[in-house]
């Protein structure tokens, strides 16, 4: 079985002392090409520069997170379309509105969402999308662009029966993390996940965050070296997504095999991947 991780924060401190490692496990377990998530311009170059040195194991998208939309201006803007030219650019984002904590003002983070939507418009790109506490504002800019965007992912769903269908009604992709493992939090999603279009579901890790609170302990460790350790402690790894590909299957009275030939085909259609005869992808 061949997993496509479409949301990795590869670029997070956590994995600055093991990431090559990190890579080579997932490989392992059969999770590749890796999407990088870019959440701010620095993040966003690392995970394209990390992205362009692993051709064919690792694709980056690139923005400004809600979080950081408080730094938002004409030159943020200037320097993510210079981003947006790398080759191992997937996607714009992870953009959006996030007003559980509003560590940026909740005005600038719809200006920072608006224009990043804009400019994935103007450049065919799909946009990877955050949303948390604000669906209201969230879906109502996102109704306004999603005619012009070439596609759209709602990362990291975790909302309910409205939520989920007004996505659908835009036409949007959706992608479940391991919060569907959460039996505190998470299983809502459990009945929920059988109305999503088997052409429309992504999974992700999310990693470093949202490790799956079912995962048997304790959790092997994914290197020898400096940062193993912590590898072994309480940090997602995209090699644990068939086990939430496993979850998930299960939900929908499906064979893990089958998800995973569904949402590898729906993450190389939505992000525009080139993949040869070999499985290797460009």
């Amino acid at each position: 079985m061949q997993f496509i991780d479409i949301g990795v924060n590869l670029m997070n401190a956590a994995f600055d002392r093991n990431r090559e490692a990190v890579l080579s496990a997932a490989k392992n377990a059969g999770v590749s090409p890796l999407i990088i998530t870019g959440s701010s311009l620095k993040s966003s170059a690392g995970a394209l520069a990390f992205a362009g040195a692993h051709p064919g194991d690792c694709r980056a998208t690139a923005g400004v997170h809600p979080h950081n939309a408080k730094d938002w201006d004409i030159p943020a803007l200037l320097r993510l379309r210079e981003l947006a030219a790398c080759d191992a650019l997937a996607a714009i984002g992870e953009c959006g509105l996030d007003y559980n904590r509003n560590f940026s003002p909740p005005a600038a983070q719809r200006r920072c969402f608006e224009e990043q939507l804009e400019l994935a418009a103007e450049l065919g790109k799909p946009v990877f999308l955050h949303e948390r506490d604000a669906f209201e504002d969230f879906s109502a800019i996102l109704k306004k662009y999603r005619p012009k965007l070439s596609g759209a992912v709602v990362h990291c769903f975790t909302g309910g029966m409205k939520e989920l269908e007004i996505y659908l009604a835009m036409d949007c992709h959706i992608g479940i993390t391991g919060w569907i493992c959460d039996e505190r939090r998470g299983a809502h999603l459990v009945p929920l996940v059988k109305h999503i279009p088997a052409d429309k579901l992504l999974l992700e890790t999310d990693a470093p965050y949202l490790l799956p609170r079912n995962l048997p302990r304790p959790l092997p460790s994914s290197s020898n070296g400096p940062g193993a350790a912590k590898a072994r402690g309480s940090h997602n790894e995209p090699r644990f997504l068939p086990h939430i590909a496993a979850f998930v299957a299960r939900a929908l009275d499906k064979e893990t095999e089958q998800l995973a030939a569904e949402t590898r085909v729906n993450a190389i259609r939505f992000f525009g991947i080139r993949e040869s005869s070999g499985g290797n992808i460009s």
